[in-house]
């Protein structure tokens, strides 16, 4: 008896919404946790090649913690392409003006580096307080559970 591999198609993928509050949470295992979402290793259909992920909601990222030196000796690098255009900038400046930016470096250096990467980064939102624009689609998810008792 031998047994098939199961391949979900791009229209059998259900994707799910995931809200993640960042009040104190520290920034790799948060983001090691947001980019399995983002790939959908945590669910059973899971294959490597294929875009089966669900959306990431982040708020409050903020009160994101590093730890260590991390704010002080941590360097976000940026290049614009011209002969000394490299620019540097300190975890502790960039978590002050831009800490989305922050998550969202993490996240993508943790994601595999093809084109399947740039479109699950796509479903990643950061919001720097907890106020965000995507309440609908978690009340469309609660009452999608209700339907189903």
């Amino acid at each position: 008896m031998t047994m098939k591999t199961y391949f979900p198609k791009s229209n059998e993928i259900v994707r799910g919404w995931h809200h993640i509050d960042a009040s104190g949470k520290v920034l790799g295992r948060l983001s090691t946790h947001i980019a399995d979402v983002l790939r959908g290793k945590d669910k059973v259909i899971f294959s490597r090649d294929i875009d089966c992920g669900d959306f990431v909601v982040v708020t409050n990222a903020e009160k994101i913690v590093l730890t260590g030196k991390k704010l002080e000796q941590k360097l976000d690098f940026r290049h614009s392409g011209y002969p000394g255009g490299d620019k540097y900038t300190t975890y502790e400046k960039l978590m002050a003006e831009k800490p989305e930016r922050a998550l969202l470096l993490a996240v993508k250096g943790m994601l595999p580096k093809n084109k399947l990467a740039d479109r699950q980064i796509t479903r990643l939102k950061v919001y720097r307080s907890n106020e965000h624009p995507h309440a609908a689609q978690f009340a469309k998810k609660a009452v999608v559970g209700e339907e189903k008792k």
